[in-house]
């Protein structure tokens, strides 16, 4: 009997495991301070955007990057189309007379070409990416090139937040955005990041150079995480920007099937990656998210294990909540904290949901 008992409790290691690491991130993620624009501006930019079939979304991107309070003689806007089928070159072109912009076709295919193309086509030491569905406010690339003069970092990974739709499925989305975001900026802030976004990322022109034959051309998506990851084994200098002036907007999912497609294909990624820490992450993740349904499926029968499911579910909700928490303050949007509770019941059924459906999603653009 006691042998079972040390066994019953034995289960949920995993989520103690979790808790250590996730408290370690939350630690870093409180130490960060927001970053003040000091520079003189002084930097030449290349704002790069890889796009396919974005003929109503592209319009509001480069009328914000038309208005972006920068001196437009520093600034280059690179289009690149990846052989769109509707009206996204026509989009560009109307826009042809801000300063500095370029139009120019994917010479490959897929985003990693894409942004390759935009790279290679542009003029300025300093690369920034963005998607074609973000908004931004108008001192945007002011924030990441101050920050970018004054750290002289190979890779800057800026804050993304999405769009503030109605809806259940959208505040599960920020939620879970939100809480990815926290993960994001403590482990950088730590000096061991695993995670970023391509939608809000900056790079020097030599890092990218010296490490873009590193980036998984086998796998479609991946652009952002592949580049972190070369450019990390390059022992290149990454850093986190805690600037709500370098926040960009993106749109959540419109439905679950996209929402549930687009996880398993970030997912779909991990077996490529080498990163010891990033792999302890994910497999810690993955295990307490697996522990958890398990209490559950074996407290239907032994009502005992419910005990140890509601024990495993506190600890883990306990940095969850840290880092949540601190990234909503950060983005003045505390008043999602309301669904903490409903999304850690939702969350272990939609993480090995996601899971499974990762090998099913590994031929999309990004």
């Amino acid at each position: 009997m006691a042998q079972i008992t040390l066994i019953s409790w034995l289960i949920p290691v995993p989520v103690f495991c979790y808790f250590i690491i996730m408290v370690y991130i939350a630690i870093y993620l409180f130490t960060l301070r927001q970053f003040k624009d000091k520079s003189g501006n002084d930097t030449e930019v290349s704002v790069v955007i890889a796009c396919r079939n974005e003929e109503k979304e592209l319009p509001s991107l480069l009328g914000d990057l038309a208005s972006q309070i920068y001196p437009s003689d520093k600034v280059e806007v690179i289009v690149i189309d990846d052989h769109s089928t509707d009206n996204t070159l026509k989009e560009a072109i109307a826009f042809r007379n801000i300063p500095g912009f370029k139009i120019a076709m994917n010479e490959g295919k897929g985003k990693k070409a894409a942004i390759r193309t935009g790279v290679e086509l542009s003029s300025s030491d300093l690369i920034i990416t963005t998607d074609a569905d973000c908004r931004m406010g108008n001192h945007w690339i002011s924030s990441i090139v101050s920050f970018y003069e004054e750290n002289k970092p190979d890779l800057i990974i800026c804050p993304v937040v999405l769009q503030d739709n109605p809806g259940l499925l959208n505040k599960f989305q920020q939620l879970e955005f939100m809480s990815l975001q926290g993960v994001t900026a403590g482990t950088a802030a730590g000096g061991s990041p695993i995670m970023c976004n391509g939608a809000n990322l900056a790079f020097s022109r030599e890092a990218y150079q010296r490490n873009n034959d590193k980036l998984h051309e086998e796998i479609p998506s991946g652009d952002d995480i592949f580049l972190l990851n070369a450019i990390r084994k390059d022992k290149g200098k990454i850093m986190w920007l805690q600037s709500r002036d370098a926040v960009v907007t993106t749109k959540p999912a419109h439905s679950l099937r996209s929402l549930l497609s687009q996880r398993a294909r970030w997912i779909s990624k991990a077996p490529v990656i080498r990163d010891i820490f990033t792999v302890i992450v994910s497999t810690v993740t993955f295990l307490t998210i697996a522990d958890l349904l398990l209490l559950l499926v074996v407290g239907l029968f032994a009502y005992g294990y419910l005990i140890i499911l509601l024990t495993a579910l506190i600890i883990k909700s306990i940095p969850d909540l840290m880092i949540i928490y601190e990234t909503t303050r950060f983005h003045s949007k505390k008043r999602l904290l309301a669904w903490f509770l409903p999304s850690l019941f939702l969350y272990p059924f939609y993480g090995i949901t996601t899971v499974i459906l990762s090998p099913f999603f590994r031929k999309a653009w990004k």
